[in-house]
């Protein structure tokens, strides 16, 4: 029998109890910097430093953390669905959880990339990526981040999985960041939606999405015995 697919969107709430923080604050600003000093392509190339340096804190402080009981109770429900997820978070804490399937849709923090050719991807080995690390092309290494402004590479891919849901999991963003909030518009008519978050976002129909308003340790774990009980069901 042909397992139920579910597609997982996450965002900063699952790795904020790993203990990483959510890089944009209350004031609108990520560790004091505007947000296009550090995220854009502008930004890029007026201060290389500043970035490099903001990113090369972000992985110092993401290197030792762990996944919680959110990541890997999704690396459970892959012994009875096919699961992949989605994610908005640069962090590679699913991965390490041992999830099979995981899109990132905005980056991965432990990579860099060719300013020449950005399909020269290369792993960032320890924390650290500074000016005069160069690609095999002889160019500026830059975080392998999609930054405000920039396409999003892996959006064509998350609609093409999102499309194929039984189940559409949101877990811990608040589907304000486009366009990974609009993949929820692809979803199947019959597809059941799901959001876990302690602060549920404004404008969510209670009566089409069921609502677990919890944090992603707590209600992941809910949702997985939510789904072992429809299931016997049908």
């Amino acid at each position: 029998m042909k397992k139920k697919k579910i597609v997982v969107l996450t965002g900063a709430g699952i790795s904020a109890e790993s203990g990483i923080a959510t890089f944009r604050g209350s004031d609108g600003l990520w560790e004091g910097h505007d947000i296009m000093e550090v995220a854009s392509p502008e930004g890029w190339h007026k201060n290389k430093e500043l970035v490099l340096d903001f990113y090369n804190k972000r992985r110092r402080q993401g290197i030792n953390a762990v996944p919680n009981n959110g990541h890997t109770t999704l690396v459970e429900l892959e012994k009875m669905y096919d699961v992949s997820i989605i994610t908005q978070n640069v962090d590679h804490l699913h991965e390490l959880a041992g999830s099979s399937h995981v899109t990132h849709l905005h980056g991965k923090l432990f990579e860099s990339r060719s300013t020449l050719d950005p399909q020269l991807i290369y792993p960032i080995d320890g924390t650290e990526l500074n000016i005069g690390d160069l690609c095999e092309k002889g160019s500026q290494l830059r975080p392998n981040i999609v930054w405000f402004g920039e396409d999003v590479p892996m959006m064509d891919k998350a609609v093409e999985i999102t499309e194929e849901a039984d189940y559409f999991v949101i877990i811990g963003t608040s589907l304000q960041v486009y366009p990974a909030a609009g993949l929820i518009h692809y979803t199947k008519s019959n597809c059941k939606l799901f959001l876990i978050d302690p602060h549920i976002p404004s404008g969510i129909n209670k009566n089409e999405i069921t609502v677990i308003e919890t944090s992603a340790t707590e209600g992941v774990p809910q949702l997985m015995d939510y789904f072992m009980k429809i299931d016997s069901k049908e």
